[in-house]
């Protein structure tokens, strides 16, 4: 009997997985062909997406306020997975992808689903640039004098 359930649940677990992956897939492809329409499907209503600016922090309305006007014109934004990784408890799913984009390198998008209606929806997304260690300290002055001569 303990056989069977450990059986059930990585089978539950598996198909979670494939489902939560293409959901960010598709997430990526919609963005990429500036698809504002089925891009928004992914997203719970309550949903929240970081971008990489430190003032971008925008309830998906917000967000999509934004998304539309620009996927209106034909652009949107192209990041090609790398590689993810993908942890499920229950109803909520955690993740955490490596990017590539060609204009500014290697991105990471962190975020949180949740399972509604046996469907994954997109409850958090957090897209930011991982900067090398090396580079931090001058990078780092470089935003404070920015802000600084911003504010």
């Amino acid at each position: 009997m303990v056989k069977l359930f450990i059986y059930i649940t990585l089978i539950v677990s598996n198909n979670d997985k494939t489902q939560i992956n293409k959901v960010l897939d598709n997430l990526h492809i919609y963005a990429s062909k500036a698809d504002g329409t089925n891009y928004f499907k992914l997203f719970d209503s309550e949903a929240v997406f970081f971008g990489t600016d430190a003032t971008e922090r925008w309830h998906i309305n917000e967000f999509k306020d934004y998304a539309l006007k620009r996927f209106e014109t034909g652009t949107g934004w192209t990041y090609e997975p790398i590689s993810r990784n993908i942890y499920i408890n229950e109803n909520t799913a955690w993740f955490d992808e490596e990017l590539s984009n060609e204009k500014y390198g290697v991105f990471r998008g962190t975020g949180v689903l949740i399972k509604k209606d046996n469907n994954w929806l997109i409850s958090q997304y957090n897209l930011l640039l991982p900067i090398p260690n090396d580079l931090l300290k001058d990078y780092a002055q470089e935003i404070i004098n920015f802000l600084k001569k911003n504010n």
